[in-house]
């Protein structure tokens, strides 16, 4: 009986596609995060050769334009099954439900706020997330003057991140252990003794060396509730 040459051969692959180029960069970061993410280790994954990928993304920034763009539709889809009424007084309550929700999808991609950061514009889905967000503001009472300030207040915040007051990585981070808060404390007696009281036990709820859920929410709240009276103030 003849037997074809290739009847013990897998099923294909995939056809190699801008999404499935950028479905495999979101795993590779939410596996090793960003530094694990190059052109050398995507081709790898996708089992192509490297320069394959160039028909389909331009190059590493595209990617990243790529995947910060993913991770807001991500966003969106989860924000978009809230059903929260937002009218009057009621809009703080859905506001902070969309922005916690947010916060949700980025703890399941803790590289993607660096990524946020770096793009040179806002990708269409999260100018679309912060379209919604101001709609839920507008339901509120706001005028649109108020909704610009509130977006300026709110920062990454409204997206559900917070950016460091230091750099995790050295600075006040690293004199953290008990002999350099010693040594600081004579010098920076108020920094040092903050320091020897805070800590951020649980890494699940963190986005950096101090954006964990309780310091998000805390910020949070007292923007929110200084919002909610200037709108009071407002519609008097």
């Amino acid at each position: 009986m003849h037997v074809a040459a290739d009847a013990e051969v897998g099923p294909a692959r995939a056809p190699l596609s801008r999404d499935r180029v950028l479905r495999a960069a979101v795993r590779i970061a939410d596996d090793g995060g960003l530094g694990a993410l190059t052109m050398r280790r995507l081709a790898e994954d996708l089992g192509a050769e490297a320069m394959s990928l160039y028909y389909h993304v331009a190059n590493k920034d595209e990617v990243l334009d790529g995947i910060a763009d993913a991770v807001g539709r991500e966003i969106n889809e989860v924000v978009e099954f809230l059903d929260v009424p937002s009218a009057g007084p009621q809009w703080k309550h859905a506001v902070r439900r969309r922005i916690l929700a947010a916060r949700e999808v980025l703890l399941r991609h803790p590289w993607a706020p660096a990524v946020f950061e770096t793009r040179a514009s806002m990708s269409p889905e999260i100018l679309r997330y912060h379209d919604r967000l101001l709609g839920l503001m507008r339901d509120g009472g706001f005028s649109y003057d108020h909704c610009h300030h509130a977006l300026h207040a709110l920062g990454s915040r409204a997206l559900g991140f917070s950016h460091e007051l230091f750099n995790p990585s050295g600075g006040a981070a690293a004199a953290a252990d008990d002999d350099a808060l010693a040594g600081l404390a004579e010098r920076l007696p108020n920094l040092a003794g903050m320091l020897a009281h805070i800590s951020h036990d649980d890494p699940d709820s963190t986005l950096g060396w101090c954006d964990d859920q309780e310091e998000f929410e805390f910020g949070l709240d007292l923007l929110l509730d200084g919002l909610d009276r200037l709108r009071e103030r407002s519609s008097s």
